[in-house]
């Protein structure tokens, strides 16, 4: 299936400023978006709209050429979100903290996918500590190992890099550039400058609704 999230004229206001307006995008399978734009430019509230989380904007989504109000369910089963926060129970272990990521998701839960999606994310030995006792990389890498867990063709990411050390950010680059290439899509919002590829392009947004594509 061709992936296609398109928004046209979108437009989000917030304590009587525009955090962006007159917003169109384009977003296709095979590709890296990168939302660039300073701290308060609306980057993460953009990807909460682009995602389903937030209706309080102006502007129409379309999912696969549907408007967005008839294709939702079939949004929602294509999509995966991290938020910024890596959104771990510290009194869970990583094994249950997937588990119950399963069960939210509506999968049928298995030891061996969730330990192999461990192992992935570098965290094989680790399984069992309360989640709580892990560094702030590890618990990161316990989110990022959802995206190993749950195979959905659509990655919408805030802020994923934060916290990993060097030969995560490699490997979750790696990750992101073999999953366009696959035929998925990523949307996130990073400070980490992502390695040019032809799968990566920006949508830049700015202070008072000025925003740009490239």
């Amino acid at each position: 299936m061709t992936l296609r999230l398109q928004a046209r004229g979108l437009a989000c206001e917030r304590d009587d400023r525009w955090l962006f307006e007159d917003l169109d995008l384009d977003i296709r399978g095979g590709e890296i978006v990168r939302v660039e734009g300073p701290n308060g430019s609306g980057k993460t509230t953009l990807l909460k709209i682009l995602s389903g989380q937030l209706a309080d904007y102006q502007g129409e989504l379309f999912w696969n050429a549907s408007p967005m109000r008839r294709a939702r369910q079939a949004f929602l089963e294509s999509l995966l979100y991290l938020g910024h926060a890596p959104g771990v129970k510290a009194a869970l272990t990583p094994l249950e903290n997937l588990a119950w990521y399963q069960a939210m998701a509506g999968e049928t839960p298995t030891e061996v996918s969730r330990l192999a999606a461990l192992n992935a994310v570098g965290l094989a030995g680790f399984e069992d500590l309360p989640a709580g006792q892990l560094s702030a990389g590890q618990q990161r890498r316990v989110a990022l190992a959802r995206l190993v867990l749950t195979p959905r063709p659509l990655w919408v990411l805030d802020e994923p890099f934060t916290a990993i050390d060097r030969d995560g950010v490699a490997a979750l680059e790696a990750q992101l550039v073999a999953h366009a290439r696959s035929g998925g899509c990523v949307l996130v919002t990073t400070h980490h400058e992502i390695k040019a590829s032809k799968e990566l392009r920006h949508v830049r947004l700015g202070r008072g609704g000025q925003n740009a594509e490239r």
